[in-house]
């Protein structure tokens, strides 16, 4: 039997860029006969998130996707969480449902994982030759500081903590306590992912096609705040 990559992908208010975020995951081939499991957890969307997507599972009945709901609004982590939850896979891919990561690239994810070299694997955007669009100057100076000072007390040498794309073996995952509800979602993970004993992470360069706030993106200043008292929580308090 073919073993499983489960795609968990948190959406909210993403009626106009789900189907087009669907389109890319299903064309994907990946390498090692991996077979695709999307999960898809809606946020309590005020839109018609639901409606795409139901229509959009309508319409192609032959792919492997698993829809679940919030009945009141919890934030991105907590739709992490009830993804992370219900995923079957023997690997598993965090995903938003923008269009700013290219889900062509998950075989140069999956591939040092099925090569026997990695347990855990982090996209960069701040590595490698693949394009990036050019936007926020104080957000990548906000990234760059926040992956530093993660890097101080989890020792890891990452270029981009923040990057939505990690991939990672689900036992390991699965095995993880996550409590943040909201965008702490990504220290707290590399927090306590860097404690299993002889966990290998890597890290490999990927696209990025961000997003302007008036095209929908939705991560602010708060948000940065938020993930400097996650790295102290998780990293120094939580030990």
């Amino acid at each position: 039997m073919s073993e499983i990559l489960s795609i968990v992908i948190p959406a909210y208010n993403e009626e106009r860029t789900i189907h087009l975020i669907l389109d890319k995951v299903k064309q994907v081939e990946l390498i090692g006969g991996l077979q695709k499991e999307i999960i898809i957890t809606n946020d309590c969307s005020k839109d018609d998130t639901e409606g795409a997507i139901r229509r959009y599972m309508d319409a192609n009945p032959g792919l492997n996707i698993r829809y679940l709901k919030h009945e009141v609004n919890q934030g991105k982590g907590a739709a992490l969480h009830t993804g992370i939850k219900h995923a079957s896979g023997k690997y598993t891919v965090i995903q938003d449902a923008d269009l700013e990561y290219d889900p062509a690239e998950y075989n140069i994810l999956i591939k040092p994982i099925l090569d026997g070299y990695a347990d855990v694997v982090f996209g960069s955007r701040f590595m490698g030759g693949k394009p990036h669009r050019i936007l926020f100057f104080w957000h990548s100076i906000g990234n760059k500081m926040l992956t530093f000072v993660s890097n101080m007390f989890t020792n890891l040498n990452l270029t981009d903590m923040e990057t939505c794309y990690k991939m990672f073996r689900s036992d390991m995952l699965k095995s993880l306590t996550l409590q943040e509800k909201r965008f702490g979602f990504e220290p707290e993970v590399t927090a306590k992912i860097s404690r299993i004993p002889n966990v290998r992470i890597y890290e490999v360069g990927i696209s990025y096609y961000g997003r302007t706030y008036a095209e929908g993106k939705k991560i602010g200043m708060k948000d940065a705040f938020r993930a400097i008292y996650c790295i102290m929580k998780y990293n120094i308090w939580a030990r």
